[in-house]
């Protein structure tokens, strides 16, 4: 009994012996024995990897006040089993010896995939800069949203390029001719579509140098109006008779703008004249009464009323005053008390408004 165990178990271990020497494409039975069991640990390896240091990773990164570290982990859960299906298989791979049709097949394989992974990655790293770090961060980027996104698109799109370029560059393909043809076309499409690209890129410009925003008043050559939409190709603003205008983006980046909504405050200048027969008296009173009329309306700051100048036919007083506020509803509403005021307290001093006039002066005859 004990022979015939023997006997088999040698037979056995002469038949194993032969599969291990067996040769099948230059590589022995071991050698497929032993990349069949590194494909297999590797493939466990990455099992336990994604079902339990990933996933205390994530529990970890909940907890944590910052949300960089759950976008890292999701990127790397977002990988799907068949990455880690051809990383083992081309680990394994490169323990055997295949003809060179057959290599180059497998290393073109590992080459897309990890390209592939690499670029869809990328692609979520945008959307996640775009949403997070941009449109979520500034309010005021919101009514910008669609040149945002068409920044992310164009990035997306050059990131394709260069996965693809960076595929056939590993496989041997010679890109520079490619390179070179892609440039002679772009040249090409960029002449025909000059006017929309020229608008598109000063859309960019507005987006990055911000001269305005939506609900800003702005003033450009000889319109004025309120900004409704900032669109990827026209901006366009309400006038103040009610009309929509739309000017295109490469026009506003070239025209000087005049931005009330930035402004502060609004500096307001006036002017006003009495007649030459006012007493000298009333003339050093007059830049009193208008400093107490402006000083007591709210939200101004008085800053000088001089006697400016000896008119034709007046005595002329320069005001300046400030408004806090650059709402232009209500700087006509405190232009209008003030001078409202100024008419009853001149009135009141027996102060006379000037008017166009002339004295002629006869001279008879001698």
């Amino acid at each position: 009994m004990v022979l015939f165990k023997s006997s088999n178990l040698n037979k056995i271990l002469k038949n194993m012996k032969s599969i291990f020497e067996k040769e099948i494409w230059h590589n022995t039975g071991l050698d497929y024995i032993i990349a069949l069991a590194i494909f297999v640990g590797l493939w466990i390896v990455f099992a336990v990897f994604v079902k339990v240091v990933l996933s205390r990773l994530k529990k970890t990164s909940q907890k944590t006040k910052t949300d960089v570290d759950d976008f890292l982990i999701n990127l790397i859960m977002n990988i799907k089993p068949p990455f880690y299906f051809f990383i083992a298989l081309y680990v394994a791979s490169r323990f055997l010896i295949f003809p060179e049709m057959v290599s180059k097949i497998i290393l073109g394989v590992f080459i897309f995939v990890v390209v592939l992974q690499v670029v869809l990655a990328m692609q979520r790293l945008v959307d996640y800069v775009i949403k997070k770090r941009i449109i979520d961060a500034d309010e005021d980027n919101r009514d910008k949203e669609a040149i945002i996104k068409l920044t992310g698109n164009i990035i997306k799109g050059v990131i394709w390029v260069l996965g693809f370029l960076m595929v056939l560059s590993n496989l041997g393909v010679n890109i520079t001719s490619l390179i070179t043809g892609l440039g002679i076309g772009g040249i090409a499409v960029a002449l025909a579509l000059q006017n929309i690209l020229g608008d598109m890129f000063a859309s960019f410009s507005i987006f990055t140098d911000k001269p305005f925003k939506v609900g800003d008043f702005i003033t450009i050559g000889q319109d004025s109006g309120t900004v409704e939409k900032i669109g990827i190709k026209t901006t366009r603003i309400i006038t103040l008779e009610g009309q929509e205008l739309v000017i295109p983006n490469k026009t506003l980046t070239e025209e000087r703008i005049n931005n009330y909504g930035k402004m502060e405050k609004r500096r307001v200048v006036f002017s006003l004249g009495v007649t030459y027969g006012t007493k000298l008296e009333q003339l050093l009173e007059i830049p009193k009464i208008l400093s107490e009329i402006i000083s007591k309306q709210k939200n101004t700051d008085f800053d000088r009323a001089h006697f400016n100048e000896y008119g034709d036919s007046s005595l002329n007083f320069e005001i300046v005053y400030y408004i806090n506020n650059s709402d232009f509803v209500e700087y006509r509403d405190i232009q209008q008390s003030i001078n409202l005021e100024i008419f009853d307290k001149f009135q009141k001093k027996g102060i006379e408004f000037a008017f166009p006039s002339q004295t002629i002066y006869l001279e008879g005859n001698k």
